[in-house]
């Protein structure tokens, strides 16, 4: 089996649903499960206090859509993904030509947002919008 051999995952860098009903999804998760959110705009939910991942967060389908390709749409041609997974890694570049190498379709690469993270994406087998990613605020230790 083909693996990563100039990079190793870290951590999960964080997970969630990626939702297209803001109301109904933010209604499970905080008034039904009672998770503590801190918003940011467009509707963007997350919380870094939750034992088991870096970061859990409601992420719009029209900010995923504006992360990988530009724009508030998702394109018609590319599987809509239904939850995202970040793995931070020792190199995103590296693993991104290591990706690209074994045939997988990268979305973005090695891109530069504006908190800080550098990322990779593609879409899994199972419709998974995953991350390859180096996030510096979630390496600092406490």
């Amino acid at each position: 089996m083909d693996h990563f051999t100039n990079s190793k995952v870290m951590f999960i860098a964080g997970f969630g649903p990626i939702v297209r009903d803001a109301d109904a999804s933010g209604k499970l998760y905080r008034e039904v499960l009672g998770i503590s959110f801190k918003e940011e705009s467009g509707g963007y939910l997350h919380t870094e206090a939750l034992r088991g991942a870096k970061t859990f967060a409601l992420w719009p389908l029209s900010q995923a859509a504006k992360s990988c390709f530009g724009r508030d749409s998702w394109p018609s041609d590319t599987l809509v993904p239904q939850a995202w997974l970040e793995f931070d890694v020792e190199n995103v570049e590296d693993a991104t030509a290591e990706l690209e190498a074994q045939g997988y379709r990268m979305l973005v690469k090695n891109k530069k947002e504006p908190w800080g993270q550098t990322v990779s994406r593609l879409i899994s087998p199972e419709g998974l919008l995953v991350g390859i990613t180096f996030t510096p605020a979630l390496r600092k230790t406490p």
